[in-house]
């Protein structure tokens, strides 16, 4: 039997509520696929200066190293929003990535049939779209330096560094031509090269790296002219590759292509082992949504895919994962919804029990 070590972090506000339900789902896969899953709860974010007054303790990100897969709820709040204060909630999260080397964030964004209503933009606009958006993670203006406030004779001044290395962005554009060589062969390269250096940088290594991918097709676009392009034409996208900064926005933007920002998960990734496994941070997309907590309708299912990506690209479990994926659309195909992508004639269900439905699609 195999067995894998976890480290769970539930988070803040909806966060422990969709990580649980998202656990349900992970224990019917372990029985029906007879593997066996060691998990270990810590606390990161608000939940952890609440109690350590900080936002990641080192023996977390320790533990966190010696695991096979880090699964994460959520962080943040208004409750920590004071933007004077020296620790802030996503500090942890930031930290979870740059010390266990995640520097590609892949975001799955897939339309499912019975959700077409639940968007915004017309059923027809919505035809067809399966992307995969591929965001630097730990470079960039996030991390940049220096990186500050002062006051001067002319008030109140702020700088941030918008920063890359070559190595840098060859890495995660690497990751971006080997994703689509495994999809549709087609790579758009985000970028704003007509502004910025950094981008001129990037679209000049794309091109370089280019030659070694004769089997994709690269193409360039700015990262404006993309976020109108993902409403009009969104289905035009198979795999999108771009940096820190504007991976964040844009795949928020591509949320609601899929009906809700509770529909989208992610993978945060590092270096990877021969057979293509390695640590990763798997989270759903959307916030800790305080406003929501505790009242069991946060959609859980952005975190069940979440885990169908862990069990794919951290555990090396690619039938599990398949097999959780379809749980998912059965329980969407069977009509159950939670509140936020909820439809007329739909069967309305909360958090945790949309969770064992899940579950029980698993081992159906």
């Amino acid at each position: 039997m195999a067995t894998y070590k976890l480290v769970v972090l539930p988070g803040d506000g909806v966060g422990p509520e969709v990580v649980s339900a998202g656990l349900e789902a992970l224990k019917a896969v372990e029985r029906r696929f007879a593997l066996r899953f060691e998990l270990t709860e810590d606390v990161v974010g608000g939940a952890c200066i609440d109690r350590f007054g900080v936002a990641i303790r080192p023996e977390t990100l320790e533990r966190c190293r010696r695991a096979h897969a880090v699964l994460l709820g959520a962080v943040g709040g208004p409750k920590w929003d004071d933007p004077t204060a020296p620790v802030r909630p996503e500090q942890g999260l930031l930290a979870l990535r740059k010390g266990l080397g995640l520097f590609a964030n892949l975001r799955p964004v897939k339309v499912y049939p019975y959700l077409a209503q639940a968007s915004t933009l017309r059923p027809e606009v919505l035809e067809g779209v399966d992307m995969v958006v591929v965001r630097e993670l730990t470079g960039g203006i996030y991390f940049g330096r220096p990186q500050r406030q002062w006051r001067s004779r002319r008030g109140r001044q702020a700088v941030d560094t918008l920063r890359y290395s070559e190595g840098e962005i060859r890495r995660i554009l690497r990751v971006g031509f080997e994703l689509a060589r495994q999809r549709r062969k087609r790579l758009t390269s985000v970028d704003k090269a007509n502004i910025l250096e950094s981008s001129r940088l990037w679209r000049t290594l794309a091109n370089e790296m280019a030659s070694q991918y004769p089997d994709v097709e690269l193409r360039h676009m700015l990262v404006d002219a993309c976020a109108m392009h993902l409403i009009r034409r969104p289905a035009d996208f198979d795999v999108v590759v771009t940096e820190n900064m504007f991976g964040d926005i844009l795949t928020d933007e591509a949320a609601m292509l899929a009906g809700s920002m509770g529909m989208l998960p992610s993978a945060s990734l590092g270096r990877r082992r021969s057979d293509g496994t390695g640590l990763g941070l798997y989270e759903p997309v959307h916030g800790s949504a305080p406003d929501i907590a505790g009242q069991d309708v946060a959609n859980p299912l952005a975190t069940v895919l979440s885990i169908a990506l862990m069990l794919r690209h951290s555990l090396g479990e690619p039938a599990a994962a398949a097999a959780l994926e379809e749980a998912v659309e059965r329980v969407l195909a069977q009509g159950y919804r939670t509140r936020d992508i909820a439809s007329e004639g739909a069967q309305t269900v909360g958090t945790q029990a949309m969770g064992r439905l899940v579950a029980e699609a698993v081992l159906a």
